[in-house]
């Protein structure tokens, strides 16, 4: 029996450990929460911040000293490339290059590196200071979105427009950075679309292709929170193609041939842009569960046999049909959870795929800020794109979490 281990063990990678589990293998999950919901579904467990490369390691190293060889390693809906990448250099397993993590996780060196091999990005510009941001935007004009050079969740994330206090939107972009800086880019009108492509030696194929949704821009303004995604797109084949190439492009940019691609892409006036790209499996439920039921795709499948150092025949990854899913979010009132009423009129309906709430009564509801804050989601189905957008926006609009003002 062959063992993979999964750095990452929240709920939303709790499918991918289970389709883990299904393929026959020994499934050891890595994750700094000891009642990480993963561990109750594993056969072993590590205890190390998925975000802490050397502690990993270390114990991912032990682990296959000392109890049993690993024989591939990957992560689920977990924003840690580098700590996977570097498990795997370090006991000689299958996976992208320490350097292309490396330039994942650090949106400055990977801008960088798309100019260097001409892949079509916004204009951008890494912050230095208030000052420094002032001049920029004299210079550049509105609008723009400033953001943390290594952050995740839209944390930090703003668009820049003449009725923003530029000295606060620097000062907050900063404090969600980890390493304190910041940086600056055009901001690109257009649809943007969120792609996931395996590329094998060089090769790749995009099954996940979803057109995300900003309908929310002024409600939240200044802060870019996405309400969620929906399939088919209804952009022309040529476009579709354009973007996929693109997002492909720019994983083999970064040193990618065999992996997987997460794109985050705009289509402009002037085709395609790449905002950024990751070099991991998405989270979001768009890789476990969004993604196979639009296209009849094991994704989660084919990247676990790609960790193991398996060819997976590119006709298993190409979409099998395109069925129409659609994943919305709640936003409640900000204030104290009082309940959350009518979602049994959804407990037997066959196109709610999932109904998940991240808060419970009791909890309190901050302002939205970035995608943390988001109060649970739903993920419907449909015959058609439409369909499944109109049911979703049905059950957002029939299920109620009440809230009352709070202090705290």
């Amino acid at each position: 029996m062959r063992t993979v281990l999964i750095i990452s063990g929240g709920n939303e990678a709790v499918p991918g450990i289970r389709r883990a589990k299904d393929m026959g293998l020994h499934v050891v999950v890595s994750d700094m929460n000891p009642k990480a919901p993963g561990f109750a579904i594993a056969d072993d467990k590590i205890i190390a911040s998925t975000y802490d490369v050397e502690a990993t390691l270390s114990a991912a190293k032990d682990y296959h000293k000392k109890v049993r060889p690993i024989d591939g390693v990957i992560c689920i809906a977990s924003d840690v490339p580098l700590t996977v990448a570097s498990v795997a250099a370090e006991l000689g397993l299958p996976g992208i290059p320490v350097e292309a993590a490396r330039l994942a996780s650090d949106k400055i060196l990977m801008k960088n590196r798309f100019q260097e091999k001409g892949i079509a990005i916004p204009w951008f510009s890494e912050v230095f200071s208030y000052k420094h941001l002032k001049e920029i935007v004299s210079q550049r004009g509105f609008p723009l979105v400033i953001k943390p050079v290594d952050s995740r969740g839209a944390r930090g994330v703003l668009r820049l427009t003449a009725s923003i206090d530029l000295q606060w939107a620097y000062h907050h972009a900063l404090s969600e950075s980890p390493s304190k800086r910041v940086m600056v880019e055009e901001y690109l009108d257009g649809q943007q679309i969120s792609t996931e492509a395996i590329i094998q030696r060089g090769v790749g194929v995009t099954p996940g292709f979803t057109e995300r949704n900003y309908e929310y821009l002024d409600r939240f303004e200044p802060f870019i929170i996405e309400n969620g995604g929906h399939q088919p797109t209804s952009l022309p084949m040529h476009v579709q193609e354009s973007v996929s190439e693109l997002a492909i492009e720019a994983g083999r940019a970064l040193g990618v041939e065999t992996g997987i691609i997460k794109g985050d892409m705009v289509y402009t006036d002037a085709g395609p842009k790449v905002i950024e790209v990751a070099t991991r499996l998405s989270g979001g439920w768009f890789s476990t569960d969004q993604i196979p039921l639009a296209t009849g795709v094991d994704l989660i499948g084919a990247a676990i046999r790609i960790a193991l150092g398996e060819y997976v025949p590119l006709d298993e990854v190409r979409p099998k049909h395109w069925r129409g899913v659609a994943i919305r979010y709640f936003f409640p009132e900000p204030g104290r959870i009082t309940a959350i009423k009518n979602t049994e009129k959804f407990n037997d309906v066959s196109w709610v795929h999932k109904l998940i709430f991240f808060v419970k009564p009791g909890d309190i509801v901050e302002e939205v800020t970035n995608h943390t804050k988001r109060a649970g989601c739903v993920i419907t189905t449909g015959e058609t794109r439409d369909e499944a957008i109109a049911r979703a926006e049905e059950v957002i609009r029939t299920v109620h979490i009440e809230t009352i003002p709070s202090r705290h």
